[in-house]
């Protein structure tokens, strides 16, 4: 009698389940490790891509900025001249070290150094079409709202114009105001009232008769009054021309975690054919005309140009490493300024410190790229002879 036949039921065995459970983990911790270096790499693409962008949008818009400064601004009396000056929308001149002496200086440029950490730049101009037009005061001035000058209604001098009275020669304080009548006769008025932003009850100065002249810097609503700074990360704008920017900055670019200037001093010879060529580069002023005072007006007027790095960073820092628990993305600060341009001027290099302050997660855990250029005060070698 044949032996009964005994069936295998179907299945996998127990070994079989345990290879294709182990290959199954090894193939989801390969994809998941493709995934991962994938999200990484696109992550510093992203932030190499945050970087560019952010960093050229920033040096275009304080570029373009320098590239007016000084206009209306550049004559011998008014460049570098210790201002009188308030708003009653907040916005403040930067203040600067005259000999010793704290002063606010009317300058195409003036840089706040800050050492390693971020700069403040002020780039400051005017609107007037004609430019550096002005008129003799003809009656001694010693504190009151109006003006008497030497000049019968004046041709551009309007109700509502920002002016600026200088002594003439060049010495003691400036005061600026705003017109708040069109010139009667040969009387300027500059009433305190809630429409003239700049004015108080009087200049703030006293002025002599035939030796101080009245400059006219255009519409007060155009008087471009700029200051550019770093704090917490973004590039911030104080705008004299720009609503609800006076007194508080306004955001420009984020991560911008540093801003440097540098000024270019000049070899004091003009041409129209190459300009006034930069011969010195400095963090901070220096005595440039020779006279014995360090920020003296002569010194802001020797400017010739500036050179600026602003430092931006990746959006999102990288991980650390897991067995030492550190950053490796950046190793070291970056540094600026390191090229000698133009060829033969020494370069004054600077190591910019990009760690912010309050940030609980490692400097060196992000990327960071440092863009610099070099702007001409092209305004301010036009002037006056």
């Amino acid at each position: 009698m044949a032996a009964a036949r005994i069936s295998r039921p179907g299945g996998f065995s127990v070994v079989e389940l345990m290879v294709a459970v182990t290959v199954g983990m090894l193939a989801i911790m390969f994809a998941t490790r493709l995934i991962i270096n994938a999200e990484q790499n696109k992550a510093v693409s992203l932030g190499s891509s945050d970087q560019m962008q952010n960093g050229m949008l920033a040096l275009f818009s304080i570029t373009e900025d320098a590239a007016q400064a000084g206009w209306g601004m550049n004559d011998n009396l008014v460049a570098g001249c210790n201002t009188v000056f308030s708003d009653t929308s907040g916005y403040a001149l930067a203040a600067a070290d005259r000999g010793g002496v704290a002063v606010t200086p009317l300058a195409a440029v003036v840089i706040v150094n800050n050492s390693a950490g971020s700069d403040q730049i002020s780039l400051n101009s005017g609107s007037s079409p004609s430019g550096i037009g002005s008129v003799k005061v003809a009656a001694d001035y010693l504190g009151a709202n109006s003006l008497s000058i030497s000049t019968a209604a004046p041709f551009g001098f309007l109700a509502g114009d920002a002016i600026l009275v200088a002594p003439e020669p060049a010495n003691g304080n400036c005061a600026l105001a705003q017109l708040t009548a069109d010139p009667l006769a040969t009387t300027l008025t500059f009433d305190a009232s809630a429409d003239a932003r700049y004015n108080r009850n009087a200049l703030g100065a006293a002025f002599a008769a035939n030796q101080s002249r009245v400059f006219n810097l255009g519409p007060a609503r155009n008087l471009s009054l700029h200051t550019w700074s770093v704090q917490n990360g973004v590039l911030l704008l104080r705008a004299s021309n720009l609503g609800g920017a006076s007194a508080a900055g306004s955001t420009v670019v984020d991560n911008i975690v540093a801003l440097k200037a540098q000024y270019g001093f000049g070899n004091g010879a003009f041409t129209a054919e190459f300009g006034q060529q930069v011969t010195q580069w400095s963090n901070t002023m220096v005595d440039a005309d020779g006279d014995g005072v360090t920020g003296g007006a002569g010194d802001y007027r020797a400017v010739a140009a500036i050179r600026v790095a602003v430092v931006a960073r990746s959006k999102l820092p990288e991980k650390p490493n897991p067995s030492t628990g550190l950053c490796s993305a950046t190793a070291t600060a970056p540094a600026v300024f390191g090229t000698a341009s133009p060829a033969g001027v020494a370069a004054v290099p600077v190591t910019v410190s990009v760690a912010l302050a309050g940030d609980t997660i490692n400097w060196k855990c992000y990327r960071y790229r440092a863009f610099e250029t070099i702007i001409p005060i092209r305004n301010a070698g036009w002037r006056p002879m």
